[in-house]
């Protein structure tokens, strides 16, 4: 069958280079002309492993192709994804009017029985919304919900070898749910992967999901504050937790904060939606309000290293990116760093394997840019590491003692810990670690 996915950026496509490697004939489409020249050339517009090659087999095979003609992609596909962007308004709810607009499209320019899958992360009630927008065009349409679950950085897995595909139908959408049956059965290692459900509960269950997971990141970086005051170490008490069968051992590490394009809007969106229906879900605004309190973290931390003022300091910080193996920086706690380092005075240089020109079109001149690792930390007063991309995971350390001003380490997600680096002349501090007093250590003395 063909298959039309309105939207190529990263849901979009990863999910039409993974179908159209199934087999199927996929048109992308896109209004941005600019990004659909670059994928005609193969300039993918976002990091992320294999999608580059898995974009080329495909167009070279002749199953995928790009476009900016929403009419000629629309009238000849059996069904059409919507992957557009649903960015966050001031006040947390999702902003629908490009899903609206390609929903209009969709009413215009079908001409046979069409599927519409939602495949953008939206609102309760956006299923409903988009029957509405459809309902009076000449061809039959029925209306899908099918929220992704990608990882960025594993998305390609994720898609290819999914643990549940939620789909949300109306009683009597027959073709819907033949069509995506058809369409999902190559990515099924079992029968019972597709969960099918009522499109509300299909639209709700991402944003809980996601609520979830950043309840426990938020709640283990709080007892990771605890942990410090006490004098208890993180690492143990996430083993403890964590082998609880009931609880499981993922999403548990103290961090900097959670970021990304899902986890703060999928949040925030859950939160208003309850509130449009006069509910206020406590522990989810909590939620929001502890990951926004604790990205202040590494900041606080630096300054009281470093007696209390950054103005003139030079940081070093290892990673941008909100997680390794992605170039995405939106929401990522290594902005908020910057910003709070910008704001002191402090000199910031910048590492990132994959994401410095996003940093670069966010913060132009007013930080540097190292293209090696060592380079930020070269004559720095501490480095801060915020990303655990692999290449930060075991550095040389006696490399860094001997080019850091300062050897100070402020470790953002607890890589470096188990090197006892506080005894090798460095000082370091992770997020809730238990390590040695630190205020008579030689290394807050300036090598300089």
């Amino acid at each position: 069958m063909r298959v039309c996915v309105v939207g190529a950026g990263y849901v979009g496509l990863v999910t039409g280079s993974c179908i159209a490697d199934s087999g199927q004939s996929v048109v992308c489409v896109d209004v941005d002309a600019a990004k659909i020249d670059r994928l005609n050339q193969f300039d993918i517009p976002i990091f992320e492993p294999g999608l580059k090659d898995l974009v080329q087999r495909n167009v070279h095979e002749g199953r995928l192709r790009f476009t900016t003609d929403l009419s000629e992609a629309v009238s000849g596909s059996k069904v059409v994804f919507i992957a557009v962007g649903t960015p966050s308004r001031p006040d947390g709810s999702a902003d629908l009017r490009f899903v609206d607009g390609v929903a209009e499209s969709i009413a215009k320019f079908a001409t046979a029985p069409t599927v519409v899958v939602l495949k953008s992360t939206v609102p309760v009630g956006t299923n409903r919304r988009v029957r509405a927008i459809v309902r009076d065009a000449s061809a039959r349409i029925e209306v899908a919900s099918n929220p992704e679950f990608l990882k960025e950085g594993d998305a390609i897995a994720d898609f290819t070898r999914p643990d549940r595909v939620v789909i949300g139908c109306e009683p009597g959408d027959d073709l819907a749910r033949d069509v995506l049956s058809r369409l999902y059965h190559p990515f099924m290692l079992r029968g019972d992967q597709i969960l099918w459900t009522d499109p509300a509960s299909a639209e709700l269950t991402k944003y809980v999901a996601n609520t979830m997971l950043a309840m426990r990141i938020s709640f283990m970086n709080e007892v990771a504050m605890l942990c410090e005051k006490v004098g208890a170490d993180i690492h143990s008490v996430r083993l403890g937790v964590g082998s609880d069968p009931r609880i499981g051992p993922k999403f548990l590490y103290a961090g900097p904060g959670y970021g990304g394009s899902c986890f703060p809007k999928d949040v925030k969106a859950l939160v208003h939606t309850a509130r449009d229906h006069d509910l206020e879900l406590e522990l989810a605004s909590t939620t929001d309000r502890v990951n926004d309190r604790h990205k202040g973290v590494l900041v606080r931390k630096l300054r009281r290293q470093l007696g209390g003022s950054l103005r003139g300091t030079d940081i070093g910080i290892w990673g941008i990116a909100f997680k390794p193996r992605t170039d995405d920086i939106r929401e990522s706690p290594a902005l908020s760093l910057v910003d709070a380092l910008l704001a002191d005075g402090a000199n910031v240089s910048i590492h990132d394997p994959e994401a410095l020109e996003n940093a670069r079109a966010r913060y132009g001149n007013r930080v540097s840019y190292a293209s090696d690792m060592y380079a930020a930390a070269n004559g720095a007063d501490a480095l801060v590491l915020v990303t655990e991309w692999k290449q930060y995971q075991n550095p040389d350390f006696d490399r860094l003692r001997e080019s850091m001003k300062r050897p100070i380490l402020i470790d953002g997600r607890n890589i470096w810990e188990q090197y006892q680096l506080v005894g090798s002349g460095f000082l370091y501090e992770g997020i809730g670690v238990n390590v040695q007093a630190r205020s008579t250590n030689p290394a807050t003395q300036s090598r300089r």
